[in-house]
């Protein structure tokens, strides 16, 4: 397991976190799609900041980062 940290960033966007969890663990933004259980469209639109995530989606990628030992400092409900 990797452990990560994004220490002394207190307000990344969501789509900066995803765009961190995805680099880190060297995946393409399809297996992301496929680990969060939505499609490729909608990664695309939440890296890109067109579209915000619903709070279930949110938990969900909350879940996925905890898996993988990715933290983010000052993370709250995202």
């Amino acid at each position: 397991m990797l452990k990560n940290a994004m220490r002394g960033v207190t307000s990344m966007e969501f789509k900066d976190k995803l765009v961190f969890a995805r680099a880190t663990l060297n995946l393409s933004q399809t297996e992301l799609a496929n680990e969060l259980n939505v499609s490729l469209p909608t990664i695309s639109r939440w890296e890109n900041g067109k579209v915000n995530p619903t709070k279930k989606a949110k938990v969900v990628f909350k879940q996925f980062c905890k898996k993988h030992e990715i933290e983010f400092e000052g993370d709250n409900n995202e």
